[in-house]
């Protein structure tokens, strides 16, 4: 196939909303270690409740015990004051997102304040809350076809004037490698299976464009 037609290809509505999370810069870990994540929101409920249960789900088995044994402390201190609580629960929200970052196999870096987490990261939350992802399909689609569209535009542009010296040439080269590695990340994630949560897809390494 020409790199025409497969251009053509990844730009049809199918594959663009295949592609989803690709199509928008990523925060890794601005996630479920923010303050209004997921893990910490389902944690404080947890805590309120006095009730582990609903958090083991966020770690894996080996860590298990780990997070009981947390949840058991921070429960005991709660009850010595309001201070107290304050600090026991941060003791163990940083626990419980550590533990869960580890199973990822990400980097802990302590919780980050609430209001940071991507766009997309939100609107996937809301999709699931709500039981519909139309929304999301169409933010996502919406910025993979801009993305796309604003890089071949440059690499277009600089194309006509690629000839005229040597800096244009390379200005040229410079928006081509970046239409065609953004292009290929798109394709790549629409026609691989994604690896497990926090694991390198490494099979997706194979057969990228190189420069």
């Amino acid at each position: 196939m020409s790199r025409g037609a497969w251009y053509t290809g990844v730009l049809s509505a199918g594959a663009v909303c295949f592609i989803a999370l690709a199509a928008l810069p990523v925060q890794v870990g601005a996630h479920c270690d923010t303050l209004d994540g997921p893990v910490v929101r389902e944690a404080k409920a947890a805590l309120d409740k006095g009730d582990v249960t609903p958090l083991l789900k966020w770690v894996k088995q080996d860590n298990e015990e780990e997070v009981r044994a947390a949840f058991k402390k921070t429960i005991s201190v709660r009850a010595r004051g309001s201070e107290a609580k304050d600090l026991a629960d941060r003791y163990f929200l940083e626990t419980l997102v550590r533990i869960h970052r580890a199973g990822e196999g990400a980097p802990y870096t302590g919780l980050k304040p609430a209001g940071v987490q991507d766009p997309a990261v939100v609107s996937a939350d809301k999709a699931l809350e709500n039981g519909s992802p139309d929304e999301l399909i169409a933010m996502i689609v919406k910025e993979a076809r801009e993305g796309m569209r604003t890089r071949f535009t440059r690499a277009l542009d600089r194309k006509k004037h690629a000839g005229e010296s040597v800096e244009a040439g390379r200005e040229f080269v410079e928006s081509y490698v970046e239409l065609i590695h953004y292009v290929e990340r798109l394709s790549h994630d629409a026609s691989h299976g994604a690896a497990p949560h926090g694991e390198p897809d490494v099979k997706g390494e194979e057969g990228h464009h190189q420069h």
